[in-house]
This record gives C-alpha cells, sequence and structure tokens, in this order.
C-alpha cells in the first residue's frame, strides 16, 4: 500500500461524521472513570456533530476557512486557450444501468459546465481523472472514461484526457504534460469551489495560468430556521471545507 492511499482512511476518521462520533465515543468511555469529563466530551462530540450537519455552519466555515472564487466572466473565458475539467469521482455501481459504473454527481456535474464553456468559448477541452487513492479496486471505470461519455452526449470532443491520476497533484502534473507542449498554457479551470484554491495553486506550480471556473457553488438551501437543523447537505459542505483547510494548511507545510 502507497502511503498516500492512507489519506482517505485519515480523512475520514478525522472529519465529520467520524471524527465527532469518535470523540463522543471516547467521552463515553472516559465517563466510566471521570463521569462528569466523559460526560462532557461525548456532548462536545454530539454538539459538533449537530453544528457541522447545518448548512448555515456549513457555508460559515466554507466563507472562513477558504478562500473565495467568483464565477468566471466572459472577457476571462475569451483569455483563456483551453478549458480543463477535473474528476470528482465514479460510481461503481448503478442499478438503474444494470450495476455498471456511472459518473458521480460532482463528475457529470463539473463535465456539464467545461462543456458548456468550451462551447461557448469554441475553445478545447481537457480533463484530467483517473480513480482516486479512495477508490482504488472498487471503480472499474476511470473518471476521464465516464467524462468522455457525458462529453459525447452534449456533442463535445474531449481534446486532451488523463486517466492515470489519482489527486490534485497528479491531475496538474499529467496535465501540463499534455496541455504544455501544445503551447497552451492559460486555462479555465472547472472543479467545486471548496477544491478550487487547491487546485488553482497545484496547476499553478507546473507552469498554468488558471482562471477559476467554479461549479457548484454552496448556496442556502432552505428556509432561515431549517438551516440550523441537521441536514445531508450541510455536513457534506463541512467535511469538504474542513478537508480542504488541512489540504491547504498541508501544503504550506
Amino acid at each position: 500500500m502507497q502511503l498516500a492511499e492512507l489519506k482517505p482512511l485519515l480523512a475520514a476518521l478525522l472529519l465529520p461524521p467520524a471524527g465527532p462520533i469518535l470523540l463522543a465515543g471516547c467521552g463515553v468511555l472516559l465517563s466510566l472513570r471521570f463521569r462528569r469529563s466523559g460526560a462532557g466530551l461525548a456532548l462536545g462530540g454530539l454538539a459538533a456533530l449537530w453544528l457541522l450537519s447545518c448548512n448555515a455552519v456549513a457555508l460559515g466555515l466554507t466563507h472562513r476557512l477558504l478562500p473565495q472564487v467568483d464565477r468566471i466572466s466572459a472577457p476571462q473565458l475569451d483569455a483563456v486557450q483551453a478549458v480543463v475539467v477535473l474528476g470528482g469521482g465514479v460510481l461503481p455501481l448503478a442499478a438503474e444501468y444494470g450495476m455498471a459504473p456511472q459518473p458521480s454527481a460532482n463528475t457529470a456535474a463539473r463535465t456539464r459546465y467545461g462543456v458548456d464553456l468550451a462551447k461557448r468559448s469554441r475553445k478545447p477541452l481537457g480533463f484530467s481523472g483517473g480513480v482516486g487513492w479512495s477508490a482504488l479496486g472498487a471503480a472499474s471505470v476511470t473518471e476521464a472514461a465516464a467524462a468522455r461519455t457525458i462529453a459525447q452526449q452534449l456533442g463535445m470532443r474531449i481534446r486532451w484526457s488523463d486517466d492515470r491520476a489519482h489527486d490534485t497533484e497528479e491531475n496538474a502534473a499529467r496535465m501540463a504534460q499534455l496541455l504544455l507542449r501544445d503551447g497552451v498554457q492559460r486555462i479555465a479551470l472547472v472543479t467545486d469551489p471548496w477544491h478550487m484554491p487547491r487546485a488553482t495553486r497545484a496547476f499553478a506550480q507546473v507552469g498554468f495560468e488558471v482562471t477559476p471556473a467554479p461549479t457548484a457553488v454552496p448556496l442556502r438551501q432552505e428556509r432561515r430556521m431549517l438551516e440550523w437543523l441537521p441536514s445531508s447537505h450541510g455536513l457534506a459542505i463541512s467535511r469538504q471545507a474542513l478537508r480542504e483547510w488541512l489540504a491547504l494548511r498541508w501544503m504550506k507545510a
């Protein structure tokens, strides 16, 4: 097992929901000997899980912990030489398609937006995404293969396709090998806004001039009162914000 393959496991244990649940479990065990301290720790873990599952808290974390990126403008899009999309996972088994692998919601949304930008600007399209470290041994189809299918259905050909990258750094390095040799340096980079700061930095480090083109920007989902009640989308956004914040700190270390 490569060291990089441990990253998803460590992240799963540290980030919500597992992190707060483990904290609460430690509190329960501690309460067997130190009742008051253990109960406080358990309640703290449960409170953390509740708050991190609220969309209002998730949006606050996103704005406070991560650099904010704006939508790409028409003049910015005209100035780039190509549109590059990063993969966001594959569903290994989809029952409605006869258990055939399908792109995840993130990969599908990013690819559709990348195709839209490429059509509007009449610029070539690139895609990078193999099988993420967490999906090794589970996914039988790469993100790039799934994206090619979507692009073809939308009437677009992917000019540069990388299906070997496992993470963001490999996305950048492999796309540099494909695009820079063709004289393409200025790119519009398509990924989720929480992933954009780290992705932009990785692509800039290998020689690209990056214009962010974020998709799936987190927004308020429900009435204000409901925003403070736990939800699956709130938990997912909190998890991604904390994950990317830790990854950015790691890159600076």
